[in-house]
């Protein structure tokens, strides 16, 4: 009786535990360092409902990937400026993304920020991003405009992520039109959930029409509260309609989050043993193993 006792408890400590989304939980190797950097992948951080955790996710995965000695380009491709002000980099009076759309002649270098984080830039963007769409409209070729900024410099980084704005106009069909992958950050709440659909199909335009290459790198689901019912009932659903396409890593809801943007900070330089700083750097082993990133 005793073996068998001391069987099943060995049995039950082989097993990998389960995760959240209802698969085996991975640990995900630590990446082995580079002995050469770029050409880039580019990765679109995409979904039309704001709130959602794009830019948070955006600001983490990039220092996360830096600290495993990958050179990250974060991209700032929202009006509103809040990767920018996420990592402290003040956009006033500065050359910014919309400069470069503008100016596709200009030397991208020009907008690019190195930040506290030891292989992290950022081409920063403020409010005049806003009037982007109204300039580009009559450009020939306006949805490739990001793609011809970003080819000047995708040889000197491994990883390009465009923190994209909560909608699906022309902004976001150049940043997509521009990426090798997309991302799409999805809040555990059933009204995110709502709007997929039609950003699947957004992505589905642009690689019939644009970008054949793209590809659903994964849905990350965010905001995840595993005491709600709410919570979990979501991301089974999210889990039931993509599958393997979502991410096994989940991001939790903390408070830590808004602090760590109050600081100018991100996450994992924050508060690198909290639990949401330690999800995103399994995030970026994930991406690695994933064969997303380098």
């Amino acid at each position: 009786m005793a073996r068998n006792t001391q069987d099943a408890k060995k049995a039950s400590e082989d097993e990998t535990p389960i995760g959240p989304t209802g698969r085996p939980y991975h640990g995900f190797a630590t990446p082995p360092k580079l002995d050469r950097h770029g050409p880039a992948r580019i990765i679109a951080l995409c979904n039309q409902k704001g709130g959602v955790g794009k830019t948070t996710t955006t600001i983490n995965l990039a220092a996360s990937l830096a600290s495993y000695g990958r050179k990250v380009l974060a991209v700032d491709f929202d009006p509103q400026g809040a990767l920018s002000a996420g990592l402290g980099i003040p956009t006033h009076d500065i050359t910014t993304v919309y400069d470069l759309l503008l100016d596709t002649k200009r030397d991208p270098h020009d907008a690019i920020v190195h930040t506290r984080v030891e292989n992290l830039d950022v081409v920063p963007a403020n409010i005049d991003l806003s009037a982007a769409e109204v300039h580009l409209v009559n450009e020939v070729a306006r949805e490739t405009i990001l793609a011809r900024v970003l080819r000047k410099v995708s040889d000197e980084y491994d990883v390009i992520l465009i923190d994209c704005q909560p909608s699906l106009g022309l902004l976001t069909v150049n940043a997509l039109t521009a990426s090798h992958g997309v991302i799409i950050p999805l809040e555990c709440e059933f009204f995110a959930l709502r709007g997929v659909a039609l950003l699947i199909e957004t992505i589905d335009k642009v690689r019939d029409r644009l970008n054949p290459t793209i590809t659903l790198d994964g849905v990350l689901a965010t905001m995840y509260d595993p005491r709600t019912l709410h919570s979990r009932e979501v991301l089974e659903r999210v889990v039931d309609a993509f599958g393997d396409d979502v991410l096994e890593t989940v991001i939790g809801r903390t408070v830590k989050f808004p602090d760590a943007s109050v600081s100018g900070m991100p996450i994992t330089e924050f508060a690198p043993e909290h639990a949401a700083a330690q999800a995103y750097l399994r995030l970026a082993r994930e991406l690695v193993a994933r064969g997303a990133v380098a």
